[in-house]
């Protein structure tokens, strides 16, 4: 191989009888464009490209015409599939742009960098002497040199995009001497490789010992001049060093190595962004892609878009605004020295002149043109998995799109194709392929028809997908597999609760008898009341999915009964005699046990519960916590006779209670919402006389405790209570009397205003929801309907 300068284009252009070697900047446009100009104009007979060996295989799928860029490379090793490189290209890539004009003239094309077998082979043994790793492989170097910011530095620019738009992609007459930028940047790479070695770089000598070799194999074969090369501008200082075959060689003996499969996988923009590979840390691809497709007027065609943009959002930008905006653009650029209008000065001008100064607009042309959220598209006769292979059959089936852009999917689970859908979104949850998440507050917690779904198909969950190919080669069979080895593997019984309900939300039926076995046992052995309290809400979820779904869950309600059972007997013992930190975490089991208990709709269930509940809102060894919290709860279900909750509030909050333990109680029987305050002025009068007799040297204590309990309120709710507290009665008396007459209280139920909202519940309701309590608006045979009505 001939030395130094000789392998570098000069001036007049390289010797037809040395290799045309064309150092580039990894996803630049300026770089893709010089490399066609290149290749176009000395017409190699074999193109060597930076990438994985093993990508030879699959390299001709570049030039299918399902293959939309950005895409990636990803090689994996066969038996850890976690153990993943990948090797990202845009439309704007210099790698892809001589893929395919090599692919296009039937050039041969290899890949000639580190074989991934060796490169992911060192990755999991972590020798960070050698190794190619893909760009995305995870470097663990401390220190790399960034030759853009070495050589953007030299030139003296704090900003290596802004230095790298002025001198590459804004300059132009490439025609002219295809060749000469590929000499000035090895030149300035060669400069830099002399004072800074190899930079941090510590796996390159590696990695550029099996670039000589391959690249001396096809010199060989078809000629010094026959062969053109794409590789980082790095890298070309290397391959015109003078070392021998042995040398190299040797750096190459002993590696170790995997086996690995390479195919092609879809890429996006924020991921480009985010990661660029190849150690790029391009911050806008979206803007580099527009460089690379419109080199002719690309500030107007890009106003444009922005404009475009803009409407379909409901913004009013006019004809006007884009010419405004190009102007001021154009003006920036002269003012700071710029050949050109870079991005900086263009989204200057769109903040200016087309979002009026606000960068809520500023920040979707940020995300949408900018970065850009385009996936890529790969064939079908990509090699894949074939849990891979049945995804994407059913993702097709379904028409449930991969999307880079985050959307918002709502299910209706009495429809068909919803509850498919739902089930392959559980499916994939449980194998970790987390490309939908549910969103809170919409899904519902106690699980019904509705389901809302955030998607968003990020790049590394094709990764995921080939680690889950272990469990199956279906996305039903591998999902059932892993719930069951899930199910064995569990440490407490929630998590086998927990695992039920996921069953059952993904219609896993082949799973659950599996489960249902760990959760048996589990269930018998375990006798912490927490533990049983903890598991029982998912499993009362799961029943009541069972329902809505179509899914038989009848060994699942016996299991359900049986710990509703067993929670209820031994609750009452399980809350004597705890601290605050006990009281506090059994408040919550008691929380969770009711929500669980009434889903559960089973009347003997409920019935024992109550009394359960009953007898903790009376024993004084019970925590004030709970003993609050259980008063509150027989209070909801309509349980305490007339005046029974005021009875037991005056005796918690006596004079002879210490403020502390009174605090608690008003804390347990208040938590969960303060309109029992706005609408009960007995109950407020009760808390407001206690409050005011508080001793002095006891206040201090009790007040944190309060502001715990009000700050977990809503604004306006607090804000009325004040303003009744604030205001005080109207009426003369003293305790619960006084507050008769004051302003939104009223001394009974009123029934004209109960029974006007009558009507209205029978159109949402049914007629079937009142029973035989008559058909007119003042119909109440037994109380039935009034019942019904203040409950709703």
């Amino acid at each position: 191989m001939t030395a130094g300068r000789g392998a570098a284009p000069g001036a007049g252009g390289p010797s037809p009888r040395e290799p045309l070697l064309l150092g580039v900047r990894h996803h630049g446009p300026g770089s893709a464009r010089a490399v066609l100009a290149a290749l176009e104009a000395r017409e190699p007979e074999v193109l060597l490209v930076e990438g994985p060996p093993e990508a030879d295989a699959v390299a001709k799928l570049a030039a299918h015409e399902e293959m939309r860029p950005p895409v990636a490379l990803l090689a994996h090793a066969v038996d850890d599939p976690a153990r993943a490189a990948f090797w990202p290209l845009a439309a704007f890539s210099p790698e892809w742009v001589a893929l395919r004009w090599a692919l296009g003239r039937g050039v041969p094309v290899r890949f000639f960098d580190l074989p991934a077998a060796h490169s992911l082979a060192l990755e999991g043994a972590g020798d960070g002497a050698g190794g190619g790793g893909g760009p995305e492989a995870g470097e663990r170097e401390d220190v790399r040199l960034d030759p853009l910011r070495v050589l953007a530095a030299t030139a003296g620019h704090d900003d290596p995009e802004r230095w790298w738009e002025d001198v590459v992609e804004h300059r132009g007459g490439l025609a002219a001497d295809p060749y000469a930028p590929f000499a000035a940047l090895a030149d300035a790479m060669a400069a830099l490789r002399e004072a800074h070695g190899d930079g941090g770089h510590r796996r390159d000598a590696v990695r550029e010992a099996h670039m000589r070799l391959h690249l001396r194999q096809a010199r060989r074969e078809f000629g010094d001049g026959g062969v053109a090369v794409v590789c980082g501008a790095w890298h070309v200082p290397a391959l015109t060093a003078r070392t021998t075959v042995a040398a190299d060689r040797g750096l190459l003996r002993g590696l170790p190595k995997v086996k690995t499969e390479v195919t092609w996988v879809p890429w996006t923009g924020e991921r480009l962004a985010r990661r660029s590979g190849y150690g790029a840390g391009i911050t806008s691809p979206g803007w580099y892609g527009h460089l690379f497709s419109a080199p002719d007027r690309p500030l107007e065609r890009w106003m444009t878009k922005v404009a475009r943009l803009l409407r379909e959002e409901d913004h009013a930008v006019s004809s006007a605004h884009v010419i405004e905006a190009v102007r001021l653009a154009d003006a920036l650029a002269a003012l700071r020295g710029r050949p050109l209008p870079g991005l900086g000065e263009t989204l200057d001008a769109v903040l200016a002149v087309m979002c009026e100064g606000s960068t809520v607009p500023l920040s979707l042309v940020h995300d949408r043109l900018v970065v850009g959220d385009e996936l890529g598209e790969v064939p079908a006769q990509a090699p894949a998995v074939p849990l891979q292979r049945d995804l994407t059959r059913l993702q097709r089936s379904l028409r449930l799109k991969p999307e880079a852009r985050e959307r918002e999917l709502a299910l209706d689970l009495r429809e068909e194709g919803a509850a498919a859908r739902s089930r392959l979104l559980h499916r994939l949850a449980l194998l970790g392929v987390d490309w939908g998440e549910p969103v809170e507050g919409r899904t519902g917690s106690t699980g019904t028809f509705r389901e809302t779904w955030r998607l968003c198909w990020r790049p590394e969950l094709s990764v995921r997908v080939a680690e889950a190919g272990v469990w199956g080669t279906t996305v039903a069979a591998a999902a059932t597999a892993r719930a069951e080895a899930l199910a064995r593997d569990a440490g407490s019984l929630a998590e086998v609760t927990a695992l039920a309900e996921q069953c059952l939300l993904a219609g896993l039926g082949g799973a659950l008898p599996e489960v249902m076995r760990v959760l048996a046992d589990r269930a018998a052995l375990d006798a912490d009341v927490g533990h049983l309290a903890q598991a029982l809400p998912a499993l009362v979820r799961s029943v009541r999915y069972g329902d809505v779904r179509g899914t038989d869950a009848a060994a699942l309600r016996e299991v359900a009964e049986g710990l509703a059972e067993r929670v209820c007997v031994g609750l009452p013992p399980a809350c004597a005699g705890l601290g605050g930190d006990g009281a506090a975490e059994m408040r919550g089991h008691v929380d969770a046990a009711h929500r669980a208990v009434v889903l559960l709709e089973r009347e003997e269930v409920l019935t024992r519960w109550r009394a359960a509940l009953r007898s903790l809102a009376v024993r004084d060894r019970v925590p004030g916590l709970v003993r609050g919290r259980c008063a509150r709860l027989l209070l909801d279900d309509g349980l305490l006779a007339d005046g029974e909750a005021a009875r037991l509030m005056g005796l918690a909050l006596s004079p002879g209670t210490p403020p502390g333990d009174a605090a608690a109680w008003i804390e347990g029987f208040l938590a969960g919402g303060g309109m029992l305050l706005v609408h009960d002025g007995r109950l407020l009068s009760l808390v407001d006389d206690w409050l005011a007799g508080v001793p002095g040297e006891s206040f201090t204590d009790v007040l944190p405790l309060l502001r715990r309990t009000f700050s977990a309120y809503e604004p306006g709710v607090r804000r009325t209570v004040g303003e009744l507290v604030r205001r005080g009665p109207s009426g003369p008396g003293t305790g619960a009397a006084r507050w008769e007459d004051a302003p939104g209280f009223g001394a009974g139920l009123d029934r004209e205003r109960a029974d006007a909202v009558l009507p209205v519940l029978r159109l949402l309701l049914g007629e079937g929801a009142f029973g035989a309590a008559g058909s007119g608006p003042g119909s109440r045979t037994d109380g039935t309907t009034e019942g019904k009505a203040a409950t709703a």
